[in-house]
């Protein structure tokens, strides 16, 4: 499976963007996914994960309430729409995909990884 992200962007505080992150193969429907951030000079850090069926769903503290995660199996992509945000979101945002079909918060849990799209939140 080959992921690529796109749909970054320069955005004001209080902007929004929606993110996009497009799988090749007809097995991305199985897979769980998730999407990662990773601001300059800090680690890779969970955003949100959805499970193979959207069934379930998982954010991490700082998004939760602005951010929606979800997915077209359908079109072998995935998305997050990213309301309200903040400078702290300046980031690299990275999607992924757990060939277990889960909604592991875990990076060690994910098999392929997109290439990543830059968000920058101006204040």
């Amino acid at each position: 499976v080959q992921l690529q992200a796109s749909g970054g962007g320069l955005v004001q505080a209080g902007g929004s963007l929606r993110l996009s992150c497009e799988a090749s193969g007809r097995t991305f429907s199985v897979y769980g996914m998730g999407w990662f951030r990773q601001a300059p000079g800090k680690e890779r850090e969970f955003v949100a994960s959805i499970d193979w069926n959207s069934e379930r769903i998982l954010y991490a503290d700082p998004v939760k309430g602005r951010f929606t995660i979800s997915r077209d199996n359908a079109k072998n992509t995935g998305y997050l729409q990213m309301n309200s945000l903040q400078p702290g979101d300046t980031a690299v945002y990275y999607c992924a995909a757990d060939i277990s079909g889960s909604y592991s918060k875990w990076l060690q849990n994910y098999d392929y990884w997109g290439q990543g799209t830059q968000v920058t939140v101006s204040s």
